[in-house]
């Protein structure tokens, strides 16, 4: 537990297994069982891993979930006591039970899981990442994929791997699964709101939940256990949630931003025990051919909400949100079909893609894009300055603490833009109550 991970050699050793696994794939049709059942291991025993192992055995008769890790061994045994309700679906003795800050190496090198479930806080995903390619396992995992640019490239970097081994990724943007957001995108890249020009997308909402400290936590866990409220474990709420909704927005505008302009900060979450994130963004995305996306997210109790996307053609708009799309504004058209769980589809589409039943899917190159697009848009909130796509995508920004153990752990500082630089990894000193 004592050991840096330092994800910088993480995305050497990805790179350096390339030319290794060019010499031959990985079967999509033959499992560890020899049957076809798929061997499920979940790294990541939270409300959300616990959820997705649920998904992932409602969207097909074939899986079973046959390991798990976990930091927390309360929170494994938790999930492990929720999941066992599902009878001989959920093979998990305690033998298969892996704690600790390693965990994830021994559920991986287990030849009887095919698939894993990484759920995790999203500081942890890019290691977790190389290492299941590393292993030749397929892949769900939760968005997003990385807290800052040394993560995304490392995501990059096994997401190539991924496909010369020939293993499908599937991440946790169910939008892109959804049948209403799959309808009204296909109409959108067709053309029925005309040449899309720009748009805007939100994700405002209200308050979430946070854990007080207990005197047998270290500093350390009592930052992993609330994981929301520091950027090193979630990337602020505008990388870890309104993710969902800058990815739609490069979906629509076909690909990635090349600038952005952000603001931000602190207002009505400013006791110390909401760490030192932020509460809300607004961010002017530019695209290459100078098209526009105004983004805007905000956690504040009381204050109004809208989860959704705009988007603009010249012939009309489209509005989607979930279990909704719609054109207006010269074009009249609303999604009627029936709208299957998305939390389930994704993992109907994995599932098929491991069997070779489909095209094989490997979506941590986009998902990998959609997370720094948002990492982007916090690093110019934080610091007040405009920067690029390839500022953001090279930065040297390494959130990673200074060691993984239960240990003393001052909270980083709060940014303050106008001063905080874009690379700053904010751990050169300790936070205090002020605002940002």
């Amino acid at each position: 537990m004592n050991d840096h991970i330092d994800r910088r050699m993480v995305l050497k050793t990805t790179a350096a297994g390339t030319a290794a696994a060019a010499l031959g794939g990985i079967s999509t049709a033959a499992f560890a069982s020899g049957r076809g059942q798929i061997g499920v291991g979940l790294v990541g025993c939270g409300g959300r891993g616990t959820g997705a192992a649920a998904n992932t055995l409602d969207a097909s008769p074939d899986t079973k979930i046959v390991a798990m890790a976990d930091v927390f061994g309360d929170r494994l045994q938790s999930s492990r006591g929720h999941l066992s309700q599902r009878g001989d679906r959920f093979a998990v003795t305690d033998d298969d039970c892996h704690v600790g800050f390693d965990a994830y190496k021994q559920l991986m090198a287990r030849p009887d899981v095919d698939m894993v479930i990484l759920a995790t806080p999203p500081h942890f995903r890019p290691a977790h990442c190389a290492q299941a390619v590393k292993q030749g396992k397929h892949i769900f995992m939760e968005k997003p994929v990385a807290v800052d640019p040394a993560g995304v490239r490392t995501v990059l970097a096994a997401s190539d791997l991924a496909d010369e081994k020939g293993l499908s990724i599937v991440a946790g943007t169910q939008r892109r699964h959804e049948a209403c957001y799959l309808d009204a995108m296909r109409r959108i890249h067709e053309g029925e709101i005309g040449d899309v020009v720009g748009g805007q997308c939100y994700w405002n909402m209200g308050g979430l939940w946070s854990h007080a400290p207990r005197e047998e936590w270290s500093d350390l866990e009592w930052q992993m256990r609330n994981w929301l409220y520091f950027t090193w474990l979630s990337g602020d709420h505008i990388v870890e949630q309104h993710v969902h909704n800058v990815d739609v927005m490069n979906w629509a505008m076909g690909g990635h931003p090349e600038k952005v302009l952000g603001m931000g900060g602190r207002q009505s979450r400013i006791d110390p025990k909401y760490g030192h994130i932020f509460d809300h963004f607004a961010n002017d995305y530019t695209y290459s051919d100078g098209r526009q996306v105004m983004s805007m997210c905000r956690q504040a109790v009381g204050a109004s909400g809208r989860v959704e996307e705009h988007i603009q053609g010249t012939k009309g708009r489209a509005i989607t949100r979930s279990g909704s799309a719609r054109f207006e504004g010269g074009v009249d058209w609303q999604f009627d079909k029936e709208n299957p769980n998305p939390y389930v589809v994704e993992h109907k589409d994995l599932h098929a893609s491991m069997r070779g039943e489909t095209d094989r899917l490997n979506e941590g190159h986009r998902i990998a894009e959609s997370t720094l697009t948002a990492i982007m848009g916090r690093m110019s909130a934080y610091s007040g300055k405009e920067l690029t796509w390839d500022q953001a995508l090279n930065a040297d920004l390494d959130m990673t603490p200074p060691q993984y153990a239960f240990v003393d752990l001052a909270v980083p500082r709060i940014a303050r833009p106008g001063s905080t630089p874009m690379d700053d990894d904010l751990w050169a000193t300790t936070a205090t109550a002020s605002t940002s």
